[in-house]
């Protein structure tokens, strides 16, 4: 699930009004893309569009929509921010940014949003605000719209073929509305092994937008509860379990795989079951070039197709990154596996606009 959405879940149920804060549109060069957003409070913010002057600014603005909460409970506010000369930021463009004041009453639709997404369903969230008084919210730096939009947000379902995030403002009789796609974005990775470099790179994607079943024969190899709890990782499930490769038949389509256990025919029994499928988006194997050598010849014999061999990352890393220990391991590691995802969602955002293009030929 989105890490701003559970945050805003907890505060919310606590009592506690926040500001929910989006970066609605760009122009030009910004530091986060639209749809970025951050949660502010009266003693604190969570997430980040974005660092620097902007994101002081923003919250700045985000308490004064708390305080207008004292008199529109649901106050909602739009702000243009250029960031050249007045915010004293190098990108050169400027934002739009949406202010929603968020309390109890908002649990519902929240709830509905984690629930969908949970699922894995796309969902439009739909949002309105009154225009400035000059009919644009970016008519000039700092325009404003505040407060007193009282529509309820709405939830939708994406067409068919608008099932990856976006985020729109548009003018509609004398109202911006705020619409969006939120997608989930957490990928799922399967881990084998849970030895020293297994333990560190659990704890590089306990940080990460994922969901990771980490998975090893060996119930003692795992931390203890009271350890594991310190590691802050609610998106990592244990799965101490006799027969391993369950998990590969198991997994969902476009899950990840890396394999670190401590067992070279295991490792290669993996490798095989993870082949045959072909529908992963990332395979990594802890090992070296001679490692890689044997596998290859091995699989071959085994029948598996060269071009699925060749999808297997092994030695396992970002070429250039020489050290072996653990920790240094786990970050060269996981940034390969965010190259491998960043470049499955660019493919998969071509594709859709290719069916789109097709579709309205």
């Amino acid at each position: 699930m989105q890490a701003w959405l559970s945050d805003l879940q907890q505060l919310l149920a606590h009592g506690d009004a926040a500001v929910l804060v989006t970066v609605a549109r760009i122009e030009g060069s910004a530091p986060r893309e639209a749809g970025t957003k951050m949660i502010v409070t009266r003693e604190a913010a969570r997430h980040t569009i974005g660092g620097g002057h902007l994101e002081w600014k923003a919250i700045e603005i985000a308490r004064q929509v708390l305080r207008d909460g004292m008199r529109t409970p649901h106050a909602r506010r739009l702000e243009r921010l250029a960031l050249g000369p007045s915010l004293g930021q190098c990108c050169g463009g400027a934002v739009v940014l949406a202010f929603e004041r968020l309390d109890v009453a908002d649990l519902g639709w929240i709830a509905t949003l984690a629930r969908r997404l949970a699922t894995g369903a796309s969902t439009v969230r739909s949002v309105s605000f009154r225009s400035s008084r000059n009919g644009s919210p970016e008519g000039h730096a700092a325009a404003t719209s505040a407060a007193a939009a009282t529509d309820a947000v709405m939830l939708s379902e994406p067409e068919p073929a608008a099932q990856a995030p976006d985020c729109l403002l548009w003018e509609t009789g004398g109202t911006t509305l705020l619409t969006e796609t939120i997608a989930p974005n957490d990928f799922p990775v399967v881990l084998f092994g849970a030895g020293h470099v297994g333990a560190a790179l659990v704890r590089v994607l306990g940080t990460l937008p994922c969901r990771v079943l980490w998975v090893d024969e060996r119930d003692a190899a795992f931390p203890t509860p009271e350890a594991f709890a310190l590691l802050n990782a609610p998106n990592v499930a244990i799965d101490a379990n006799d027969a391993p490769d369950e998990a590969v038949d198991t997994a969902p389509p476009g899950t990840s795989f890396i394999v670190m256990t401590h067992d070279h025919s295991r490792d290669l029994d993996l490798a095989e079951r993870i082949l045959r499928r072909g529908d992963f988006v990332f395979f990594g194997m802890i090992g070296s070039h001679t490692k890689r050598k044997q596998f290859e010849h091995r699989l071959a014999a085994r029948g598996i197709d060269p071009m699925q061999i060749a999808r297997m990352n092994c030695p396992l890393g970002v070429d250039g990154i020489v050290d072996k220990s653990p920790e240094v391991i786990a970050v060269s590691a996981a940034a390969q596996l965010l190259q491998a995802i960043e470049a499955a969602k660019l493919a998969s955002a071509c594709s859709t606009a290719s069916e789109s293009a097709t579709h309205r030929a």
